[in-house]
């Protein structure tokens, strides 16, 4: 059995009901979690445990959230007055737990799935997207991370081109697979829009409408985007679903063409006064 796991943001008690009622056992199945692992919820250390307890039974790609953290860690972002981080920040294996975080993948594919946290810009292919993927993860993983964080930050280049310098092609990237919604048929990002689909600024679109896409035909899956809700079309999965907001945490069982919608309720809800 292959699971995809939409956001669990530090829903670990959720996240474990999940696995229960899936009846998930990890010598037999795997999981592929898209994205914000932590953050906003109450348990992030404890997901984190539980998912490094997984070994190789868990693939979990990076969000935005988790990048955060990695920001935080190295200084070079404070923590928000909504996150929920110092659990993990102030542990006593700390240094473990950021290691095994700057190692996990920002796009997978499984079973034929292409996963990311957020979306793909419609001028990417599925393996141009994991080749761009690829890219940010040795910088994850190396030795100038602090270097990088630094860079990340920002919302321009607002579209793709490989000709930008470095640091321009390396923000597009992050910004396109941990946090785009919209974008035009140009390919545009509008990173300002947090709304569901019916937001649109004019001319934009949710990513995934966009006619043409190089993508197109690919079975996705993705998160990140919780006011969307859930959606299942045969070669789409979106599978926030608001978990730490009081909503449902959501999994997918795909086999084949086929998907299962496994869903349980948040018993955190969401915590007064955050924000997404």
């Amino acid at each position: 059995m292959l699971l995809l796991v939409g956001d669990i943001q530090g829903c670990n008690e959720a996240l474990g009901r999940l696995l229960d009622t899936a009846g998930f056992s990890p010598s037999r199945d795997r999981l592929v979690l898209l994205g914000d692992l932590v953050n906003r919820g109450p348990q992030s250390l404890a997901v984190l445990q539980r998912l490094q307890g997984l070994g190789d039974a868990a693939t979990c790609l990076l969000g935005n959230h988790d990048l955060h953290l990695l920001a935080a860690a190295f200084g070079v972002r404070k923590p928000h007055r909504d996150d929920t981080l110092d659990e993990i920040l102030d542990s006593p294996q700390r240094d473990a737990h950021i290691e095994w975080l700057r190692h996990r993948p920002m796009a997978w594919q499984a079973a034929g799935w292409l996963c990311v946290h957020a979306g793909v810009p419609p001028q990417w292919t599925a393996a141009q997207t994991l080749a761009c993927a690829q890219e940010i993860e040795r910088l994850l993983q190396g030795p100038d991370l602090a270097a990088f964080l630094n860079e990340m930050y920002g919302n321009e280049p607002a579209n793709w081109d490989s000709a930008r310098t470095a640091a321009q092609r390396r923000r597009f990237i992050v910004n396109a697979l941990t946090r785009m919604r919209f974008c035009n048929a140009a390919g545009d990002l509008d990173l300002q829009t947090k709304e569901g689909a019916g937001s649109a600024p004019p001319g934009y679109m949710p990513w995934f409408d966009v006619p043409g896409r190089g993508t197109a035909g690919v079975p996705m899956a993705f998160g990140h985007w919780s006011t969307l809700g859930l959606v299942v079309r045969d070669e789409l999965l979106a599978l926030d679903t608001g978990c730490v907001w009081g909503g449902q945490l959501t999994a997918a069982r795909v086999d084949g063409g086929r998907h299962d919608i496994i869903q349980v309720p948040c018993p955190q809800g969401r915590r007064p006064g955050a924000t997404a």
